[in-house]
């Protein structure tokens, strides 16, 4: 074994048929785009800040993988929860066999519960809180406004700087921070569900912060259509979404929203699309929905490489990422490999 590609000879041997095998395409097909050239962009649903995500998704972005984003409210505030609060996190792996009773203690304890693990009441939400809240009404005094994820990426990068260890995760784990330091695009849709979308909407209702300093989410398509353009040329973008709802359905919509919505004569379509999704295809339900659907909405072609894998994001993606950053380090070797195990 070829210590330097150890991930990707391992799904290279061993995943052969079904959703293995899916993963294994969806990954080599990831990399080739990259190799000419083209450029991905993924969409994060689900909790997967909370799932520690970032240990490879902040390389990845790091190291040129992947170029924009979309995301729930909830992951972005949950990175930045991930680096501050770390430490206090508690996890729960016997989960399953919880009673009510055992939900509620917890809750008493200040923690709240996402399936095995937990975020910390004090030590994230309340201590987040306390950095963001002055922004909020700095920016209020002066009429600012700025898109949802812009207040982040300046307070992680501000937070990071000042490494008077006022965080207890791991800098180079943070996808977010990673992100702001390259500032690539990302759109939040949706954000107000989320847990800051709640706090921020009690303090402009309590009148100590203007709504009108968080930009729409209708700004953010507005300022989305001009980045996916500016993604596409040459080789194209991708599309790699984890889950589905508001974070996939909104970006994906670009496309059909440049054509017929704004007349643009000459959009490129999405150069490739692959889903992670536990959720069965089923009637009207976004998430379980196959690609073939897009078609008809205009945002994936037939010519489009297509790939469905229907397993846990928080196994597939990591091992997905960890291929390519080997391929990305040693692309040589990688195409060899891969043209011995690929007839």
């Amino acid at each position: 074994m070829n210590p330097n590609l150890s991930t990707l000879e391992f799904v290279l041997k061993n995943y052969k048929n079904f959703n293995a095998r899916a993963t294994r395409d969806a990954l080599i097909a990831y990399w080739k785009h990259l190799e000419k050239g083209g450029k991905m962009f993924w969409s994060v649903a689900g909790a997967m800040s909370s799932a520690q995500l970032g240990i490879t998704l902040a390389p990845a972005i790091k190291n040129g993988i992947i170029h924009g984003m979309s995301v729930t409210g909830a992951n972005l505030e949950e990175s930045l929860f991930r680096l501050v609060a770390h430490d206090s996190y508690k996890d729960f792996p016997d989960y399953r066999y919880f009673t009510k009773a055992d939900d509620t203690a917890i809750l008493e304890n200040r923690m709240r519960r996402v399936t095995d693990t937990s975020i910390p009441e004090d030590e994230a939400f309340r201590a987040v809180e306390g950095l963001i809240v002055p922004v909020w009404k700095r920016a209020t005094k002066e009429k600012t406004r700025k898109f949802w994820h812009e207040y982040f990426y300046d307070l992680i990068k501000e937070i990071n700087k000042k490494k008077q260890k006022k965080h207890q995760g791991k800098a180079e784990e943070c996808w977010l921070l990673a992100a702001a330091e390259k500032n690539i695009p990302i759109v939040v849709p949706g954000y107000e569900d989320s847990t800051f979308g709640n706090i921020f909407a009690s303090y402009v209702k309590t009148g100590e912060a203007s709504a009108n300093i968080a930009k729409s989410g209708i700004e953010y398509m507005g300022a989305f259509y001009d980045q996916y353009q500016k993604l596409s040329t040459g080789k194209g973008v991708g599309f790699f979404q984890i889950g589905g709802g508001i974070a996939g359905d909104f970006p994906i919509c670009v496309v059909p929203s440049l054509k017929y919505d704004m007349k643009v004569e000459k959009v490129k379509p999405w150069a490739y699309f692959c889903q992670i999704s536990d959720s069965t295809t089923s009637y009207g339900s976004y998430s379980g929905a196959t690609p073939n659907e897009k078609i008809t909405w205009d945002k994936l072609t037939k010519d489009t490489p297509m790939f469905v894998i229907e397993s846990d994001a928080t196994i597939v993606a990591p091992l997905i990422l960890s291929a390519l950053l080997e391929c990305k380090t040693n692309p040589k070797e990688a195409n060899k490999l891969i043209a011995k195990h690929i007839q």
